[in-house]
């Protein structure tokens, strides 16, 4: 059974969800630190034991890495984060240019799938007039929650 599997519908994003964190920074790494504080937080309060909240913040690390270097400079990292009673899904977005190209064959994208129980990339078509959207979105499951 495969990870993607393994995680019931109610547990990845929700649109329709209240219960959302945004947290919205310059997209440079010198602000990484807010983000990883944001969701250790949320893992904390929800409950997770000490080494999921590391794993999260790790992986929120190394997401949030990953996608401020293709960010256009003076732009904006999005991060949201929903917590349910057995995951936290969160979501990285960024304005990139239009030929950036989110890798995952490198040693930090090894690492954030580690971290987590579950994780996607996409590219979308931005809003703005310049560039495109790069987004990672994960998911962590609790140990105890998986089958």
């Amino acid at each position: 059974m495969s990870a993607a599997e393994q995680i019931p519908d109610q547990r990845r994003w929700r649109a329709d969800s209240v219960d959302t964190t945004e947290v919205r920074v310059a997209a440079d790494a010198a602000r990484l630190h807010v983000v990883r504080s944001v969701v250790a937080g949320l893992a904390l309060r929800a409950d997770f034991d000490l080494d999921a909240a590391d794993d999260l913040r790790l992986a929120v690390d190394e997401a949030c890495s990953s996608l401020v270097r293709l960010a256009i400079p003076g732009t904006r990292l999005v991060a949201r984060f929903q917590v349910a009673p057995d995951a936290i899904t969160g979501k990285v977005t960024v304005i990139a240019a239009e030929d950036a190209v989110l890798r995952r064959d490198t040693f930090g994208w090894r690492v954030l799938t580690t971290l987590v129980t579950e994780v996607t990339a996409v590219a979308r078509t931005s809003e703005h007039r310049t560039g495109q959207l790069l987004e990672i979105e994960f998911v962590k499951v609790r140990r105890e929650a998986i089958p």
